[in-house]
């Protein structure tokens, strides 16, 4: 059987470098903040309003949706700006706005943008979904559903015919991979208390990812837990049941991680792209799922778990701090000069050494999150087997790289 309609694959991008890593790895379409307004505001570079005309133009280059988050909550002083960016997204023609705040949302109705709704807004049964269906295509449902609660809500939709503005049946989106909090669908408030820092304001402290000591206030007893990061769930996984996923008759799967580096964008998505082709295409199995399982495990996560999805008994809570990916990153140097005929790079070693054999990683906001291994180089215009801080290397390259390019060495963790 061919299908035509497969499932959108929408990644993160948080820059340039992880903009171009899920442009060049098969996403479907991206989502990205601009400057304070969206959910991610502190937690990464951010894009500017003046780099909405080459977001577009990239995506638009590859077929590939963009998708403007706009979802924190918004106060008078910010609805100049909002009006502002809005009008500006559509004059790039960024595809749509992911939008939790009714005045964003009538906002862009008013110009005409296309609007998704965000997950804040925990839309979670079909009457939700038929109210939000006057102004919206698309709605991400809330994180807390069960496979089968989706299920229903696809079902209706199908059954009562429901469409939203663009005369199509309302699209329902679901989080497929990445980061989960402890909040229902990310409304906390433990870092506006401890730090008058809002996360509902893309602010997030991230209290809940820390090592805490309970103590009794009559004894004084401490008990250290040193076992689990109790506010810390695992990082949500539905690659070993994505075929679930995909019946549950979802038109969108959205991987989480505007904060995360590009490698993890360029890895997550190129997973994901490979498994989805896979079930389209009836191969997709058990076989190949332990090695896609292998492949994530790679880049930055805090272990995995299926999440609510399907409905077994919570608490998959992280028992470390930070990441537990099987590599990680060492930076080397830069890139200086790229020989476009001998497909050569240049690159300046100014930290870790690098040799022959070694798998490489090379990032930049036009070269994206690039990987290889090392089967020759030159040092120093001679031909070596390893450069040391302070030499200048070149090998092949079946990319283009450009100046300040950051090059990286991948080792085990």
């Amino acid at each position: 059987m061919t299908y035509t309609n497969k499932i959108e694959l929408m990644s993160p991008a948080g820059d340039f470098e992880s903009l171009q890593a899920a442009l060049d790895n098969g996403c479907d379409s991206v989502y990205f903040g601009v400057e304070q307004l969206n959910m991610r505001a502190r937690s990464t570079v951010n894009f500017s309003i003046d780099d909405l005309k080459e977001i577009a133009n990239r995506c638009e280059a590859k077929n590939v949706r963009s998708y403007l988050t706009l979802n924190t909550i918004i106060y008078d002083h910010d609805l100049s700006v909002v009006k502002t960016l809005l009008t500006k997204a559509k004059e790039a023609y960024i595809t749509a706005v992911i939008a939790s705040d009714q005045a964003v949302i009538a906002m862009a109705r008013s110009i005409g943008m296309e609007v998704h709704i965000s997950t804040q807004l925990n839309v979670t049964n079909i009457e939700t979904i038929k109210f939000y269906s006057l102004f919206a295509d698309t709605m991400v449902l809330s994180r807390e559903l069960s496979l089968r609660q989706v299920k229903n809500i696809t079902d209706q939709i199908e059954k009562e015919q429901i469409k939203g503005p663009n005369g199509n049946l309302v699209e329902i989106e679901i989080f497929g991979h990445g980061a989960l909090c402890m909040a229902v669908s990310g409304k906390c408030y433990l870092s506006l208390h401890s730090h008058n820092s809002s996360a509902n304001r893309g602010a997030c402290k991230q209290n809940c990812r820390k090592k805490y000591t309970v103590i009794d206030q009559e004894t004084g007893f401490e008990i250290e837990l040193d076992n689990e990061y109790m506010m810390s769930p695992k990082d949500l996984c539905t690659l070993d049941f994505l075929d679930q996923v995909i019946d549950s008759g979802i038109k969108v799967l959205k991987i989480e991680g505007r904060g995360r580096a590009p490698e993890y964008v360029a890895t997550v998505t190129k997973t994901y792209r490979e498994a989805i082709d896979a079930y389209y295409e009836g191969t997709f199995s058990k076989e190949k799922t332990v090695e896609w399982m292998k492949a994530l495990e790679t880049v930055y996560n805090r272990g995995f778990w299926s999440g609510y999805y399907l409905g077994q008994e919570l608490g998959e809570w992280s028992d470390i701090p930070g990441s537990a990916a099987t590599q990680k990153k060492v930076y080397v140097g830069k890139g200086t000069h790229y020989f476009p005929k001998a497909e050569v790079g240049q690159f300046k070693i100014e930290a870790y050494d690098i040799k022959i054999g070694d798998k490489i990683l090379v990032t930049g906001p036009s070269t994206g999150a690039q990987e290889m291994i090392i089967d020759e180089m030159f040092v120093n215009d001679i031909a070596g087997e390893k450069a040391t801080k302070g030499d200048d290397c070149t090998f092949k390259l079946p990319f283009r790289i450009r100046m300040s390019d950051k090059l990286y060495k991948i080792v085990e963790a």
